[in-house]
C-alpha cells in the first residue's frame, strides 16, 4: 500500500515545514484539516477539504 502525503511547503508563500502522511486518504485529510485550522486559521469547509484532496500525493518509496 502506498502512503499518501500532503506538504505545507508546497503552498505558495507558506513558511510552514510540516508534512503529513497516512495510509488512508480520509485519515490524512482529517489530520491536515486539524493542522490547517489550529496553525493556519483555516475554516473547515467542504471546499477547503476538496482543495486539500487535490494537494495529496503518493509518497515516494525510500530506497
Amino acid at each position: 500500500m502506498t502512503r499518501k502525503t500532503i506538504d505545507c511547503r508546497e503552498v505558495p508563500g507558506s513558511q510552514c515545514t510540516v508534512a503529513l502522511s497516512a495510509d488512508n486518504e480520509d485519515e490524512l485529510i482529517e489530520a491536515a484539516v486539524q493542522h490547517a485550522i489550529q496553525v493556519h486559521g483555516h475554516q473547515d469547509t467542504a471546499e477547503f477539504r476538496q482543495e486539500l484532496r487535490h494537494a495529496v500525493h503518493e509518497e515516494q518509496p525510500q530506497k
